[in-house]
């Protein structure tokens, strides 16, 4: 053989050997799956329950209305609260909200009722948009006025608390 002969022998069998580590070596580890992760469940608010509690603060509200005790009805709003009345000012804090009272107060005549129906609420658990009807019946039990309402709860130190309201009369009331 000659020199030439070795060296291509000697060639082809690195190329050989490179050849056979190359294909026998080990795979490469595949990547370790990631534990499984059990997916993050996140509480959803129980709506029902949130219609039921603001329900129930709108017949405390109505009782409140109804007995024109002002400063119970002042109770169920926040220190910066916003009112908006029918055909009455923006009221702002709890002082222009309490001289709205006093002045429907002052003005309704003897006897008549209000109910507060909740028709609708959305939200979160800490801010509930609330949706709902009024009735004013006179002491005959006859309706005299309906109306519609938007009110606005903020969950502070555990319950709510209206924010902003709006409201206003179907009709003119008689």
């Amino acid at each position: 053989m000659t020199m030439k002969n070795y060296f291509r022998t000697g060639i082809a069998c690195v190329a050989l050997a490179l050849f056979s580590v190359a294909c026998s070596s080990p795979a490469p580890e595949e990547a370790a799956a990631p534990e499984e992760m059990a997916p993050t469940v996140v509480a959803e608010p129980d709506m029902a329950a949130i219609k039921a509690e603001i329900q129930a603060l709108e017949d405390a509200w109505a009782a409140a209305d109804n007995a024109g005790d002002i400063p119970a009805l002042l109770a169920f709003y926040s220190d910066d609260a916003v009112s908006m009345g029918s055909g009455t000012p923006v009221a702002v804090g709890k002082a222009a909200i309490q001289k709205e009272f006093e002045s429907s107060m002052a003005k309704r005549p003897a006897g008549q009722t209000i109910t507060f129906e909740v028709l609708d609420i959305f939200g979160d658990e800490n801010t509930i948009t609330e949706v709902g009807k009024t009735t004013r019946k006179d002491a005959s039990g006859k309706v005299v006025s309906s109306g519609s309402y938007m009110a606005i709860w903020e969950k502070r130190d555990g319950k709510y608390i209206c924010v902003r309201d709006i409201s206003n009369n179907d009709s003119k009331e008689d």
